[in-house]
């Protein structure tokens, strides 16, 4: 089939898009990247490798191989087969986004994207209010605020930690390219709809309401604004411009908190409360209800994890059978809160350490600091935010467990990995110039 290199150029770049903004939905983003690996693999010609490129890939995919690696160790081979099936896009993404590296748009790409999901996210919320008018009456009523962040992540059909990771992700986006406006010296109507994208991509973010997707979109507002501001404006102006950031921002989270009174107490008390209970959380009276979400239940889950894994290295318990393993020392120790509702390690660290034992926690962590290596290496703010935003969130969840977490990772490691090699190859060019 012929097809010419600018039609080639422009069907990938939107396929990466298309696929980006799908991620918050397994079964479309599944058909997406199945799509996309054949088209790919129509025009697998096309296709170009360094030996950097190789190692990149390798890299990526690296979750991946562990399951291959460890695969004898599964007690069930139908769940081994599916807990590597769930890690395939570790492949598919590095070679074929990594093999067409010189096509990818890095940052028209995270501008589309960003755009895309806050007006997709817009259209949710008004779906929201429709569809569920008792819902928000409950809250405009402030009922139940606790749970408001949870209902609108299920409505969509998602879980909320996972929907505000992205949306953490796409706020920074955001933020980057406000600045990006002004630095360039865009018209004053782009600029103005740039701020009412972050805005909105802001607001979402403490609609669903997440600690940790709340921290790291900060976290990251404030690398975007040493990044960007600090080589460009001088003091005076970069003084200016922070106030200004800290104002904005700090009064859409004061008028969040009036509408939200359920934040202050989740954000202290719920989460710091029953610290004395950990291992022992069957004491409080109706778990449940008062330690669900504390700080006390991801300590106790943790302190199970680390036992179990310590009883069964060097090797782990094998990538299907971490969480029945993990239910059933609940139960051996008695701990019938966890056992009831079979909690997961909530940390990807020891979940991969229950698993594959001595190997699991090293993969993680040189797969997640890579990320940090490119952005590093880059001095990009976007990167860098990622690489905070993925490990971050990996420290409170087990986002490698989960397709939205390791499609995400895979996606944009694939895409980062991509402009990274487009920026050393102009690095070589001047160098053989000069």
């Amino acid at each position: 089939m012929n097809l010419s290199e600018k039609n080639f150029n422009k069907i990938f770049h939107v396929f990466l898009c298309l696929i980006a903004i799908a991620m918050i939905f397994r079964k479309p983003c599944s058909l997406l990247i199945i799509l996309f690996s054949v088209f790919s693999l129509i025009y697998v010609k096309k296709l170009k490798f360094s030996k950097t490129a190789w190692i990149l890939v390798v890299c990526i995919a690296s979750p991946l191989l562990l399951e291959l690696l460890f695969f004898w160790n599964n007690d069930s081979l139908s769940k081994g087969l599916k807990a590597v099936e769930k890690s395939t896009s570790l492949l598919l993404f590095p070679i074929f986004i990594i093999g067409h590296y010189q096509r990818v748009k890095f940052l028209k790409l995270a501008e589309t994207y960003s755009i895309a999901t806050t007006m997709m996210m817009l259209f949710f919320l008004t779906r929201f209010y429709v569809v569920y008018p008792d819902l928000v009456n409950k809250y405009l009523s402030r009922i139940d605020l606790w749970e408001m962040g949870y209902k609108f992540a299920d409505s969509i059909g998602i879980h909320a930690p996972a929907l505000n990771m992205h949306l953490a992700f796409v706020s920074i986006c955001a933020f980057y390219f406000v600045f990006y406006s002004f630095q360039n010296k865009e018209k004053s109507t782009f600029k103005i709809l740039r701020i009412i994208v972050f805005l909105l991509s802001f607001f979402f973010v403490l609609l669903v309401n997440t600690r940790m997707a709340l921290l790291n979109a900060l976290i990251g507002f404030l690398v975007v604004f040493i990044f960007e501001i600090k080589p460009r404006f001088n003091i005076k102006k970069m003084i200016l411009t922070a106030i200004t950031v800290l104002l904005v921002l700090g009064s859409i989270l004061f008028a969040f908190i009036q509408k939200n009174p359920y934040m202050k107490e989740k954000y202290s008390t719920v989460t710091f409360a029953y610290m004395d209970k950990v291992g022992k959380l069957d004491e409080i009276d109706h778990p449940e209800i008062y330690a669900f979400n504390s700080l006390a239940t991801r300590l106790s889950v943790w302190k199970s994890a680390w036992e179990l894994s310590v009883k069964n290295l060097p090797f782990g318990v094998g990538a299907s059978d971490g969480k029945p393993e993990l239910n059933k020392y609940f139960k051996a120790t008695n701990q019938q809160f966890l056992a009831k509702y079979e909690f997961p390690t909530h940390n990807q660290f020891l979940d991969f350490l229950l698993k594959f034992g001595i190997l699991g926690p090293l993969v993680a962590a040189f797969y997640i600091l890579s990320i940090g290596y490119i952005g590093y290496d880059l001095k990009n703010a976007i990167i860098i935010s990622f690489f905070i935003l993925f490990f971050t969130s990996n420290l409170t969840d087990d986002f490698l467990l989960r397709f939205d977490g390791i499609a995400f990772s895979g996606f944009w490691f694939s895409v980062f990995s991509s402009y990274w090699l487009q920026q050393k190859a102009i690095l070589d060019i001047n160098q053989k110039a000069v």
